[in-house]
């Protein structure tokens, strides 16, 4: 058995998880990053993508949108803005989400925020991945 950490991941309004892993996987703005137990002290700003949870014997994953990591070397927090299992996003929603993105980056003019629409796009992409 390998190495197991306690991960804990935080959202403004609910405790999302709490148990132990053997490692954790997700991006942040310096690129895709693994964790396992026992790594140096780190903390990083997380970006869009899938949060990949190892436990014993399984893989759960999750769309995870935003927030900070804190590494340890027995412990990783993750205070994020937004994560959901896969099974709570709502795919019509998702797709929705991603065509307006898109509309609004190919359409952009002077009054479009093109950072704010790549993010849109970037957080749709995320939860419909997430579903896959």
């Amino acid at each position: 058995m390998a190495d197991m950490f306690k991960l804990q991941v935080v959202t403004p309004d609910k405790e999302f998880y709490t148990g132990e892993a053997s490692m954790v996987e997700l991006t942040t703005t310096e690129g895709q990053i693994g964790v396992y137990a026992n790594h140096i002290p780190l903390t990083a700003i997380v970006a869009p993508g899938i949060l990949r949870i190892h436990e014993d014997s399984e893989v759960k994953k999750a769309a995870l949108h935003a927030g900070f990591i804190e590494i340890l070397p027995e412990e990783i927090r993750i205070l994020a803005e937004v994560v959901e299992w896969p099974e709570d996003i709502d795919i019509k929603r998702a797709e929705e989400a991603r065509v307006r993105a898109e509309r609004r980056i190919k359409n952009h003019g002077a009054e479009i925020d093109t950072v704010r629409a790549e993010l849109a796009l970037k957080r749709a992409l995320t939860r419909l991945d997430a579903r896959r």
